[in-house]
C-alpha cells in the first residue's frame, strides 16, 4: 500500500496484519482518485472509518486542505498516527477515536463541513447505510452543497441486501441520490452527491 501521486508520492504506508481493516487496494484508489480529481485540490476530507488513513492521506498528498481521520479501534489508531508521520502531514490531520456516530456528533458541535466524505465501513456491517442515513436526514450538515461522498462496500454485501428484499435502501436517501457506481473486482464504489 502506497501513496499514489502528488507530495508523498510512492510512500510507502503502515498497514497491520488483521482481518479488521482492509485497506482500499492501490488499483482502485488509483481509479476511484482519478474519478473525484476535481473535487480533491484545497478540499476538506472526512475518512469517518479510517483504518490505515489512506485515502484521507491520498487526499492531502493531492492537495487536500485538511482530512479529519477516524477510527474507533486502537490499532488503527496507531496505524493511522504512523502513515501521518511517515506522509509529514501533521499540520494537516486531526485524529480522532470514537465509534462513528460519537465522531460525526463531534463534527456537528464544531459546525464542520466537507468537500469528500469517504465511508469504508466493514463490509459486512450496515454502518455505512446508518451514516449515510444520518448525513441524508441532516440536510445541509457534514456535506458541503457541491461535496461528494464516496461508500466503499462489496458485491456480497449488495448480494445479501438483495436477498433480503433490501438492495432498494442504497437508493432511496431522502436528500442524496447515488449519482455513480463503480466495480472493481469484488469491490464496489457508490458516489453520492444532495440532490
Amino acid at each position: 500500500m502506497r501513496i499514489i501521486a502528488g507530495s508523498a508520492k510512492a510512500k510507502r504506508l503502515v498497514s497491520p496484519k488483521t482481518e479488521k481493516t482492509r485497506p482500499t487496494l492501490d488499483r482502485v484508489k488509483e481509479a476511484l482518485f482519478s474519478i473525484i480529481n476535481n473535487y480533491i485540490k484545497g478540499a476538506y476530507v472526512l475518512d469517518l472509518f479510517g483504518g490505515t488513513g489512506n485515502l484521507a492521506l491520498e487526499a492531502i498528498s493531492r492537495g487536500a486542505k485538511f482530512a479529519w481521520i477516524n477510527d474507533k479501534e486502537n490499532l488503527s489508531i496507531s496505524t493511522i498516527i504512523s502513515n501521518v508521520k511517515l506522509t509529514k502531514t501533521q499540520e494537516y490531520v486531526k485524529i480522532t477515536k470514537k465509534d462513528y456516530a460519537k465522531c460525526l456528533n463531534q463534527i456537528l458541535s464544531e459546525d464542520m463541513l466537507f468537500d469528500v466524505i469517504f465511508l469504508d465501513p466493514p463490509y459486512d456491517s450496515d454502518l455505512g447505510i446508518n451514516t449515510l442515513n444520518t448525513i441524508s436526514e441532516s440536510k445541509d450538515k457534514y456535506l458541503k452543497q457541491d461535496g461528494i461522498i464516496i461508500y466503499e462496500t462489496d458485491k456480497n454485501f449488495l448480494l445479501k441486501l438483495e436477498k433480503n428484499n433490501r438492495r432498494e435502501v442504497l437508493e432511496n436517501f431522502t436528500n442524496l441520490q447515488c449519482i455513480d457506481e463503480r466495480a472493481y473486482g469484488n469491490v464496489v464504489l457508490k458516489m453520492y452527491k444532495w440532490r
